[in-house]
């Protein structure tokens, strides 16, 4: 199994260009980029997407997936008609998307069913898997490798615990396997950020328990700090270390040990941050800082 790390470039987002990213990904070394998506993706034409390859092409940079930045292809849990129908059409369009890009994975977390409606979360990941099948085989078409999804933290944002995780990819895998050649598999986009406590803050899956179960689903992880409740997330700054709980040296030590587990040849861990705070003179200019030390800190364990 070869390991690679990525960005994902959700911090650009109304801050700096592709162009930009780009160049620092080139000065950092980093060939990888994870698509993070934004409110205009869903209706640019297809010229856009080809643009956007030909000038990573330019800078040797890859996009190599696409992923959801904002939760908003939730609507197969919304038990709204008109919700479930949007998130179908956008999802297909960033199959599209991901497929112009020559990206090998398009993924999102499920999504989130309503609070004060828990009951309907069966009816959710039932729907959720109905369109995935059907999606599964749009991918395919368009010559994706597979589709993804994204373990959270939450009861309300299947899959977040074991069971549930182990209920989900089941079931698509044995479609997959059923389908005589017609669909792509369905991976995990995991995060090592991400772990389970309850209404009373007690710790029922740790992030680091979570992650090592998805290793035999996951095509694609998340760098991401996070507090001891997973409450907050942040990057691997030297001072972010002292205060965050991933430990990247065990992170390193968890692939080494499992990587026979993984089903792809080539697993990337993008880091992932929202950066500084948005739209601010005092804070834009700092988002080269903040992704440079914490991928060189990234960098550091892992080459």
């Amino acid at each position: 199994m070869n390991f690679s790390i990525g960005i994902k470039s959700d911090p650009i987002e109304y801050r700096f260009t592709f162009e930009w990213l780009f160049a620092l990904c080139r000065d950092l070394d980093i060939r990888y980029v994870q698509l993070g998506s934004f409110f205009e993706l869903y209706s640019c034409g297809d010229g856009y997407f080809r643009n956007l390859r030909d000038l990573g092409d330019k800078y040797r940079v890859r996009i190599k997936s696409c992923f959801t930045s904002h939760r908003e292809l939730g609507g197969f849990f919304s038990g709204d008609p008109f919700l479930e129908k949007a998130a179908r059409k956008n999802y297909e369009r960033y199959i599209e998307a991901a497929s112009f890009l020559g990206a090998d994975y398009m993924g999102s977390n499920p999504g989130s069913v309503f609070r004060d409606r828990m009951h309907y979360k069966q009816k959710g990941i039932d729907c959720y898997l109905r369109h995935m099948k059907e999606l599964m085989v749009l991918a395919k078409e368009k010559g994706l490798k597979a589709l993804t999804m994204e373990p959270m933290s939450s009861s309300a944002e299947p899959p977040s615990i074991p069971e549930e995780l182990d209920y989900m990819l089941s079931t698509l895998r044995e479609h997959h396997s059923s389908s005589g050649g017609t669909t792509v598999p369905v991976f995990l986009c995991g995060d090592i950020s991400h772990g389970f406590a309850d209404k009373d803050k007690k710790i029922v899956h740790s992030n680091m328990d979570l992650f090592a179960h998805e290793l035999p689903f996951m095509a694609e992880f998340h760098f991401k700090n996070t507090d001891a409740f997973f409450d907050s997330t942040f990057g691997f700054s030297k001072e972010e270390q002292v205060r965050g709980i991933v430990d990247l040296r065990r992170v390193k030590k968890l692939l080494d040990e499992k990587g026979e587990e993984i089903p792809v040849d080539h697993l990337v861990g993008y880091f992932e941050t929202g950066g500084p705070k948005l739209g601010r003179d005092y804070s834009d200019g700092s988002l080269k800082e903040v992704l440079t030390e914490s991928v060189k800190a990234i960098q550091d364990i892992f080459t």
